[in-house]
C-alpha cells in the first residue's frame, strides 16, 4: 500500500473513530482496523464485492498465491453485495485479526516474544469483566416484530460464503458463542461456524470439541427439558476474538482470560432478551434460544482440516434479538485449508502453551521450542519438539508423552528434533527423521487418541492414535555437507553484488559440525581451500594399504581416543 492509499484508507475509516465511553485498556475493532491502515498493513475494497461468490475467493489468494506470510495483509470491504444485488450496510474484515503475525501483534497489544508468556499469565490469573450500562453494541436494537422487517434480522448481515461451490450458505466463520452453565453460572465463549438459514434461524456445531463448553451447557440444559440461552458475537475488540478461540480448561471464562490479556477489565453490557453479558463493544450480537430437543441437517461447509464436512444433524437456535452498532464491521475468519488466518490466530497462541507445559508443568529439561506444522495440516496432526544438544533420552520420550497427553484430540505424528532442527520446516523434520531415526528403536505408537476435528477413520469409530519420533542425534555425527558458514556468506555478497533475485536462506544454508569432525580431517579440508590438494594426495599415497577391504573406514589414533571416551 503507498502512501497516498494508505492515507485514502485512513481517512475512510476515520467514520468508525468513536470516543471511548468507558476507560478501558484494549482497542476496539474499529481502532484495530485504523491501527492496520496505519501499520500499511489493510487493504481497502471500496467497490461492491459479492460476499457469495468473490469476496473469501480474493482474499484465500494471499494464502495459495505464494505470498509469503509477512507479505499478507487484512481486508475491509466497504460494499458487500450479493448475487441478488442486495447492498448492505455493515463493512466485512477479513484476515483482520491473524493475516500474518504482525496482524495478531497489533491486535494483542504486546510484541510478538511476549505474547507466549502473557498468555500463561492471563490463563493463570484471569480478571472478571466490568458491567457497563450504556453499550456501543446496543447502539441499534431489533426485539420481536422488528426482527421481521426486511434486513432487520440475519438477513442484513453481509456474512459471506467461505467456500463458495462447496459450501450450502454463508456461515458465521468468527461468532463467537456466549453461553452459560446452568448448574454453576459460568459462562464460556467458543467460536463455532453457524449457518445462516432464515432471518431468524442460525444453525451451528456446538458438538465439534467434546469438550466444549457449549456443548456441555447444551446436555444440562436438554436434561432440564429448556432451551440453551445464547449469545453470538460477530467482531468484537481483538483480545476477545484471541481468547474465544484458545483452548482453556472449562471452569474459565474466556472473557476473564481476555481482561487478563488486555491488563484490565473487558467492559460488558447485559444482553437484551437472554440472561448473558456481552461485550459491550461488539459490533454484532445475535441473540436467541438454542433448541435441545430437536436437530436440523446442518452443512455441508469447509472445514480448517482442509475438508468439506459433510452434512450432519446439528442444533439450531431461534433468533430473539440483534444488536449492533452503527457503522459496524462484521468479521469472518479466512479458514479452511491452512495456512489461513484461523490456523495463524491458533498456533501464535498454542505453541506457547505445549511449550510452557512441558518445560514448566511436567519439568522436562532441554526443552527449547515447541513448532505446530502449519500448511495443510491446521496445526494439531504434527508437533515437533525441539531439544538442546545432549538432552537424556528420558528427557525426550517424557516430553513425547507429555505433548500426546495435553489435548486428546492433538498430536497425531509427535517428532523431537536436536537444535539444529528448524522444528516448523518439514522438509527438516524429514530429513531429521531420515538419518537420525532408526524406526525399531526410535517410534512408539500410543492408542485411543480422539480423532478431534476432521475426518474420522472408516475403523475404530475414527479413534486414532499418536506416533512418538526420537529423531534427535543419539551419537554424534559427521558435519552437514553444506560450505562452511564463511564461504556461504562470501558467496552471498557477490551474489549480491551481480543484481541476483533477492535470497531467503533455507536452513539448513551452510555447513556445520555435528560433533564427530577431527582434527586431522579439519586439517585436510584447510589445505583443500588453499588449493594445495596435490600435496595432500602425495602425503595419502603414504597411507596405502592390502589388508583392508573396500570402504573400510581410516581410524587414526586420534581417532580411537575419541571414541574410547
Amino acid at each position: 500500500m503507498d502512501d497516498r492509499t494508505a492515507a485514502r484508507s485512513v481517512n475512510l475509516l476515520e467514520r468508525y473513530r468513536e470516543a471511548r465511553r468507558h476507560a478501558r485498556g484494549y482497542n476496539d475493532l474499529h481502532e484495530h482496523v485504523l491501527a492496520l491502515a496505519q501499520a500499511g498493513l489493510l487493504v481497502v475494497v471500496d467497490e461492491p464485492i459479492n460476499k457469495d461468490t468473490e469476496m473469501h475467493p480474493l482474499v484465500r489468494w494471499q494464502y495459495r498465491g505464494g505470498i509469503p506470510e509477512p507479505e499478507r495483509k487484512a481486508f475491509l470491504f466497504t460494499q458487500p453485495t450479493d448475487s441478488k444485488g442486495r447492498r448492505f450496510d455493515s463493512a466485512v474484515l477479513v484476515a483482520g485479526l491473524a493475516a500474518n503475525r504482525d496482524v495478531y501483534r497489533i491486535g494483542f497489544g504486546k510484541p510478538l516474544e511476549k505474547i507466549g508468556e502473557t498468555w500463561i499469565e492471563a490463563i493463570a490469573h484471569p480478571i472478571a469483566p466490568r458491567v457497563v450500562n450504556d453499550a456501543p453494541c446496543q447502539e441499534i436494537v431489533a426485539t420481536g416484530d422488528d426482527l421481521d422487517r426486511d434486513g432487520a434480522a440475519l438477513d442484513g448481515l453481509p456474512v459471506p460464503i467461505s467456500t463458495p461451490g462447496f459450501d450450502n450458505a454463508p456461515y458465521l466463520s468468527a461468532g463467537h458463542y456466549i453461553t452459560k452453565d446452568p448448574q454453576t453460572g459460568i459462562q464460556n465463549v467458543g467460536n463455532y461456524r453457524g449457518q445462516l438459514k432464515a432471518p431468524r434461524r442460525l444453525g451451528m456445531n456446538p458438538s465439534v470439541e467434546l469438550r466444549a463448553g457449549i456443548f456441555a451447557h447444551w446436555q444440562k440444559c436438554k436434561t432440564r427439558g429448556m432451551p440453551l440461552p445464547c449469545a453470538v458475537v460477530v467482531g468484537c475488540p481483538p483480545v476477545i476474538s484471541y481468547a474465544s478461540v484458545q483452548k482453556m480448561p472449562e471452569n474459565l471464562d474466556e472473557l476473564a482470560v481476555a481482561g487478563a490479556l488486555a491488563g484490565g477489565p473487558i467492559n460488558v453490557a447485559r444482553a437484551k432478551t437472554v440472561d448473558l453479558l456481552v461485550p459491550a463493544e461488539a459490533e454484532i450480537v445475535i441473540e436467541g434460544l438454542i433448541n435441545t430437543e430437536l436437530l436440523e441437517p446442518e452443512a455441508p461447509f469447509g472445514e480448517s482440516h482442509g475438508y468439506v464436512n459433510l452434512q450432519e444433524y446439528n442444533a439450531f437456535m431461534d433468533v430473539t434479538a440483534i444488536t449492533r452498532r452503527r457503522y459496524a464491521i462484521l468479521t469472518s475468519f479466512i479458514s479452511q485449508v491452512t495456512p489461513s488466518e484461523s490456523s495463524v490466530i491458533r498456533r501464535v497462541a498454542m505453541e506457547p502453551v505445549y511449550l510452557h507445559h512441558l518445560r514448566t508443568v511436567l519439568g522436562i529439561k532441554g526443552v527449547t521450542h515447541v513448532a505446530m506444522h502449519e500448511p495443510l495440516t491446521s496445526l494439531y496432526a504434527v508437533i515437533a519438539i525441539q531439544f538442546a544438544r545432549g538432552a537424556p533420552e528420558s528427557e525426550i520420550w517424557r516430553a513425547l508423552y507429555g505433548a500426546s497427553a495435553l489435548h486428546r484430540f492433538a498430536g497425531k505424528w509427535i517428532i523431537a528434533v536436536d537444535e539444529d532442527i528448524a522444528p516448523d520446516n518439514a522438509d527438516a523434520l524429514f530429513w531429521a527423521m531420515s538419518y537420525r531415526c532408526q524406526p525399531q528403536h526410535d517410534l512408539k505408537v500410543v492408542p485411543h487418541k480422539d480423532p478431534g476435528h476432521g475426518p474420522r477413520g472408516p475403523r475404530d469409530d475414527g479413534e486414532t492414535a499418536a506416533v512418538l519420533i526420537n529423531a534427535t542425534l543419539k551419537t554424534p555425527f559427521a558435519p552437514v555437507a553444506l560450505p562452511k558458514r564463511e564461504f556461504m556468506e562470501n558467496a552471498r555478497a557477490i551474489w549480491e553484488r551481480l543484481g541476483l533475485p533477492p535470497l531467503t536462506p533455507q536452513p539448513p544454508w551452510h555447513g556445520y559440525d555435528l560433533g564427530h569432525w577431527p582434527a586431522e580431517l579439519e586439517r585436510q579440508a584447510q589445505m583443500a581451500v588453499r588449493s594445495e590438494y596435490f600435496e595432500l594426495g602425495r602425503n595419502l599415497a603414504n597411507e596405502r594399504r592390502g589388508d583392508v577391504a573396500m570402504n573400510a573406514p581410516v581410524i587414526r589414533d586420534e581417532e580411537k581416543k575419541e571414541n574410547n571416551s
